[in-house]
């Protein structure tokens, strides 16, 4: 071969090797941003607070396990909760492949949680988060955009968190330039606590039954999620995950399963954690506290709250014979989402609460010889209800029978409990499931003038979208559907109200967990609504809502979950306080309003401090000594002068009224001339404001969990403004004597 030809070979070698680089370079991913950075990549905006400063490294505090994201950081703006909006803008690139690919989580809001891309400043193509994935609804999955049409096109990207509402964050994660689209990926199971760790082999020991309570360390941090099973002789009695301790030292506290049924009998209990933590299970008569009961440093003082463990949804509330029943989500393995046991409490007041031994467990699978309070899954949430007619057949003796209705594992339709001994003992009723569909946490009334049971229920189906469907039956066996009302998401509720407490005039109430409703008409199968979109009076951590159904005196009484982390004790979230619903017309229309039960003054200590009829100039203040002291209900009403706002201060707290936008905080009220009454209870962990008589209620975490507030202030800002009435009532503690 000569010099020529080999040179003209080395040429075309060349350009060969050169036209494949370019192909693969062609074909090569170009990653926009993974997260795994400590700042946010270089040139992106952020904007308001849902964001932070950085990205997460997985679940935030008082998150549901966050599944489905690759390496350790991820878009979550899960920040506080889901109170918090914001924005996250890309710096501008050009689209080079023919797709995007991402995964994204959280709420599935049109347009609110999403992620938007932007050419020229518009949006032209939008992903929310689906949360309504399987395996807990915080997965992130991928989602692929075409964008061929767009190719050589300056771009950016929008994350925006625009919900404060339930499910109101966004997840999202890798976002990639490629010519291959991503495919989804199947839920996993639920992520194990300290991730990475490896697996604990399952040990089994045997504990004699001598007192009420097999008890068990857990741990807040360091811990390993394994399986619990425990067996009586052949008949499985507990089944659940747990946050077991690494070892002795890692115990934050001790929780504890209800054996007294069992006592002089032998339990095997089997458990994913190490022999060393195995061999500190122990029967006793009696619950561990590492703190004092019911005075642990951020444990509400009259909010409902649970002894120990995770609580959401308040469950199976009403009244009867005396008694308010309540029953919430709850998990007795850990201070995180799991597991889905119902807690169960009884009042005479619904301020002082009685917890009771739990009424539903978890995970009895397909086990034939199983304890008779065991659902085949979790128990997803439900209502409650008495079977005064004796409707479902199961009634002994005079007491009548009680009845639960609830989400038997989500997809597998809804179920019911009962009780025939006023709810010292619940069974699982053998005919399960009850209505066979893909939604849940079902709502149990009575419908008097149709002589009917009803049953409101989160649904999802092509023709109505996200819905509540409504089912009749006359036996709590057999049930019907028999409408649908579009628009509406998880948690229904549905009651009657009179209308400026006129029992003539009267509407019903159509209700979901994310606290917005309408006002309309219902005839025991079809609901109404009377006017367009929805109201609201609820703000903040507010969600998941339950009314008492049978209520002695005819009002209807509220409680829900307060989206709330209280970090480091052996419980995590509470509730918020009982508040009576009532309908008022107002300038706007009729309206619901929500105020504090009226049994809550109880705990309010004699002469209040603070001042009445004084005119305040410009940065003038009334202040009230609150040293050593963090419970307050304090009522203040404002009358306009010049001042921009009314500035209370509550060691770290702030509420402020704008008379300009009259507002309490962000909540729209109508002040008459001039004139505003607003209200706060600070708890230990929890603030609640009330305003203009309950126009707007908001929940909220404290800024200063458990801390003193040192002093409380009232101050005129930007004027002067005459304080007609500012009290500030000391409140006493529901769990003490004095």
């Amino acid at each position: 071969m000569n010099r020529t030809t080999l040179v003209t070979v080395a040429l075309l070698l060349g350009l060969t090797l050169g036209m494949c680089t370019a192909v693969e370079a062609a074909d090569k991913d170009i990653v926009i941003a993974d997260f795994e950075g400590k700042t946010y990549p270089e040139g992106w905006k952020v904007e308001g607070e849902a964001f932070g400063k950085a990205p997460a490294k997985g679940r935030l505090g008082g998150q549901m396990p966050v599944t489905g994201f690759e390496g350790k950081g991820l878009i979550n703006t899960f920040l506080g909760g889901d109170k918090p909006k914001g924005k996250l803008t890309s710096t501008e690139f050009t689209i080079e492949r023919d797709y995007i690919k991402f995964l994204i989580g959280g709420g599935a809001h049109k347009g609110k949680t999403c992620m938007n891309l932007l050419i020229d400043g518009k949006v032209v193509l939008s992903a929310t988060g689906g949360n309504n994935a399987p395996g807990g609804t915080e997965f992130l999955n991928w989602e692929n955009w075409d964008v061929k049409k767009f190719k050589g096109k300056k771009a950016s990207l929008q994350i925006v968190d625009d919900a404060s509402g339930g499910w109101g964050h966004v997840n999202v994660d890798q976002i990639v330039q490629s010519n291959t689209q991503a495919k989804k990926k199947k839920a996993p199971a639920p992520a194990r606590r300290g991730r990475g760790a490896p697996p604990v082999p399952a040990n089994t020991r045997e504990i004699k039954i001598t007192g009420k309570y097999i008890i068990f360390p857990v741990a807040n941090k360091g811990a390993r999620r394994g399986r619990m099973k425990i067996m009586v002789g052949d008949q499985l009695v507990h089944h659940l995950n747990c946050d077991f301790p690494a070892d002795k030292d890692g115990v934050s506290w001790w929780s504890y399963l209800d054996m007294g049924e069992y006592k002089g009998k032998t339990a095997t209990v089997t458990a994913n954690a190490t022999p060393e933590i195995c061999e500190m299970f122990e029967s006793s008569e009696k619950i561990r506290n590492l703190m004092p009961l019911y005075d642990e440093a951020l444990r509400p003082q009259f909010h409902i709250s649970q002894k120990r463990g995770w609580n959401n949804d308040p469950n199976g509330m009403f009244y009867h014979e005396g008694k308010y029943y309540f029953f919430w989500q709850c998990n007795p393995g850990g201070r995180g989402w799991a597991n889905m046991y119902w807690g169960y409490a009884t009042s005479t007041d619904m301020v002082h609460w009685t917890e009771h031994d739990r009424a539903l467990r978890s995970y009895g699978g397909n086990v034939k010889n199983r304890h008779p309070k065991m659902a085949d899954g979790r128990c997803f949430s439900g209502s409650g209800n008495v079977d005064k007619n004796n409707s479902g057949g199961w009634q002994k003796g005079d007491a009548k029978t009680l009845v639960l209705a609830f989400t038997d594992n989500i997809g597998r339709g809804e179920s019911i409990a009962y009780s025939t001994d006023t709810g010292k003992t619940w069974k699982y009723y053998e005919n399960n499931p009850i209505i066979k569909h893909s939604g849940r946490d079902p709502k149990l009334m009575w419908y008097e003038p149709g002589k009917h049971w009803v049953i409101a229920v989160f649904d999802q189906d092509k023709e109505h979208g996200k819905n509540i469907a409504l089912y009749t039956s006359t036996d709590l066996k057999n049930w019907t559907r028999q409408s649908n009302i579009p628009g509406y998401y998880e948690c229904a509720e549905i009651f009657e109200l009179p209308i400026d407490g006129d029992k003539s005039k009267t509407k019903w109430v159509i209700y979901a967990a994310d606290a917005r409703y309408a006002l309309g008409t219902f005839d025991g199968k079809k609901f109404v609504p009377e006017h367009e979109g929805k109201h609201r009076v609820h703000y903040g951590a507010y969600y998941a809502s339950q009314c008492f159904s049978n209520s002695p005196d005819g009002r209807v009484v509220q409680v829900g979950w307060a989206r709330i982390n209280i970090p480091d004790m052996p419980f995590n979230q509470t509730f918020t306080v009982p508040t009576t619903l009532t309908l008022h017309t107002t300038k706007k229309g009729v309206r619901m309003f929500a105020t504090p039960i009226k049994e809550l003054e109880k705990l309010r200590k004699p002469n209040p401090k603070g001042a009445d009829n004084k005119e305040l100039a410009d940065g003038e203040s009334i202040t009230v000594d609150a040293k050593g002291k963090q419970l307050y209900d304090i009522v203040v009403t404002v009358k306009k002068g010049t001042a921009k706002k009314a500035v209370l201060k509550y060691g770290a707290g702030v509420t402020t009224y704008d008379f300009g936008a009259q507002k309490v905080d962000e909540m729209p009220v109508e002040a008459k001339d001039g004139t505003v009454t607003f209200r706060v209870l600070v708890d230990r962990p929890i603030v609640e404001v009330i305003a203009a008589g309950g126009a707007g209620f908001k929940t909220s975490g404290r800024r200063d969990p458990g801390k003193d507030l040192g002093e409380i202030s009232l101050t005129a800002d930007g004027g002067s403004m005459t304080v007609v009435s500012f009290k500030a009532y000391e409140m006493k503690s529901t769990w003490k004597k004095k």
